[in-house]
């Protein structure tokens, strides 16, 4: 009896310690935008830039990857996206795959975040696994939408139905999320985005202008005789490097270390104080109301319900990054299922597309209808790739696939550095030169691949249903070399090169202290010799 008023002060204690962590938490993804957008951002515009490679569907699919990896921001992408169309710079059917490309793009941002458990094995599998899954429904979705997109023009075609028969009108978002991240952030660093969407639209005048902002508009409300008179003027904005003689390369890579500096300590931080809160009774209680389905014969409104709490959540913060991103510690100490995880970010999925819709409405009256298009395709692809990849339990392939990643992370931890670099890079940047390289050499060295992996896929399949079908030679995978079928003799290597690393350091250290006493024993000598001469003299 006597513990229970301590463990109640330490509650109250640790929960607004909690939330103070969750603030700094997210200000710092904000902040770590800002650094991506002023390391890269005049990459992204320039890249924006080359409608003749949009124009391919790949190349354009590449592009909006690489560049929502730049900026770490899939509003800023999609943004960009919609300012082209309501310009005339881009036409719809090429922002398509452009929209599809920075849908996989901003997933990299919560599997950078699924990294910081790595500490914990189990932690680290499923946190790895819960944030994978928003990389595979991507994936997939892309897969099927892509090639069925550029034969029939679906997305198009149906987004253009909805627009005929909508009335549109401008509208605007409550940003929950920026009312209460923007007194500090804003106080760290502002960026003037508008230099970036100039550079995508070829206006060369701004080449050369800095993205720090250093004019900021203030918004003054005068009363005058009972009656609210709003005017703007123009002061120097107020943050730290608003006079900085710095380039924006140099301050994106100070931003960039500090950013993830916070975001590391305070991830750590955040996981350590939810597994000393959410433990015993209380979690069980929490995992049970989070993660327990509603009784037969409504089970299947469960993640429905998830699905639409996540794009609520998603619409009120406007950034699906933050929103995953919260929620992936939350998967790793086991509090929330990979299951649910999946239904909560594909409504995530369908609440970032809101940024898109409110960018188009801000378009000029004649541009409007084209500008609203392209963010009602991106809706209509989310939203497709959910009744591909939801409503039937069988066709759930993303949660199979993320936690067969998160296994094998589990077990080779350096796993998930090589998936990053392959998934957001490798494959990308060899996807862009095929493509660009022209249709022939594409189709001659993608369909064979294709059909490769097809065939690999069945075969599994089959070995693992129906065995007796296959020859005796094709019943397992034991004919094949060793390193085409596991991952150990590449974990061997690893293993070997970084002792080697390690022991090589150590004998360095070792002829560094070796020689210091060797240096130190001389100068012994060379002091003592003197009194020796003198005492035999």
């Amino acid at each position: 009896m006597e513990m229970q008023p301590k463990s109640v002060a330490s509650v109250l204690c640790k929960v607004p310690l909690l939330f103070v962590l969750l603030y700094f938490f997210v200000c710092s993804l904000d902040v770590l935008s800002s650094a991506f957008q002023l390391s890269g951002g005049r990459v992204a515009g320039d890249i924006f830039q080359e409608n003749a490679i949009l124009s391919n569907p790949v190349a354009g699919l590449v592009v909006g990857l690489l560049v929502t990896v730049l900026v770490q921001s899939s509003s800023t992408s999609t943004s960009i996206i919609v300012s082209l169309v309501s310009s005339g710079l881009l036409d719809v059917q090429s922002a398509i795959p452009i929209i599809m490309g920075s849908n996989i793009g901003t997933s990299v941002t919560n599997t950078i975040v699924a990294l910081m458990q790595a500490g914990e094995r189990e932690e680290f599998e499923r946190a790895f696994a819960g944030a994978t899954v928003h990389d595979c429904f991507n994936w997939l979705s892309v897969l099927v939408l892509l090639p069925l997109e550029a034969a029939s023009g679906l997305l198009k075609n149906l987004s253009k139905t909805v627009v005929d028969i909508l009335q549109l009108s401008t509208g605007e978002a409550p940003q929950l999320l920026k009312v209460l991240t923007e007194p500090l952030t804003q106080m760290i660093i502002q960026l003037d985005q508008s230099v970036i969407t100039a550079i995508a639209m070829g206006d060369q005048s701004v080449r050369n202008n800095s993205l720090v902002k250093q004019w900021c508009q203030i918004k003054d409300n005068e009363t005058t005789w009972g009656t609210h008179n709003f005017s703007h003027y123009t002061q120097k904005c107020r943050h730290i490097f608003v006079d900085c003689a710095l380039s924006d390369l140099a301050i994106g890579l100070i931003l960039l270390a500090c950013s993830l500096l916070v975001l590391c300590s305070c991830l750590i931080l955040l996981v350590k104080l939810l597994n000393s809160l959410l433990r015993g009774q209380l979690a069980s209680v929490i995992n049970k109301v989070i993660n327990t389905d509603f009784p037969y014969p409504f089970t299947w409104l469960t993640g429905y319900l998830a699905l639409l709490v996540g794009a609520c959540m998603t619409f009120l913060v406007q950034s699906s990054s933050v929103f995953t991103s919260a929620i992936t510690p939350l998967i790793g100490i086991g509090v929330i299922s990979i299951e649910r995880a999946y239904a909560l970010t594909l409504g995530s999925n369908l609440g970032t597309t809101t940024t898109a819709t409110l960018a188009a409405l801000a378009s000029p009256g004649d541009k409007l209808a084209a500008a609203t298009q392209v963010a009602l395709c991106h809706f209509f692809f989310n939203l497709l790739g959910i009744l591909l990849w939801y409503p039937i339990p069988t066709t759930r392939l993303p949660i199979r696939m993320a936690c067969a990643l998160g296994n094998c992370t589990a077990r080779y931890r350096w796993f998930a550095v090589l998936y990053l670099l392959v998934c957001f890079l490798l494959l990308p940047s060899l996807a862009f030169a095929l493509s660009m390289a022209g249709w022939k050499v594409m189709t001659g060295i993608g369909v064979p691949v294709i059909i490769g992996m097809m065939a690999v896929v069945a075969l599994n399949m089959l070995q693992a249903r129906r065995p007796d079908c296959l020859p005796l030679r094709l019943q397992n995978w034991d004919f094949l070399p060793l390193w085409m079928t596991s991952l150990q003799p590449l974990d061997n290597l690893i293993t070997r090169v970084t002792l080697w690393c390690g022991q090589g350091r150590g004998l360095r250290a070792l002829l560094r202290i070796t020689s210091g006493n060797n240096y130190l024993s001389l100068r012994t000598s060379e002091l003592q010799e003197p009194s020796r001469i003198s005492s035999r003299n």
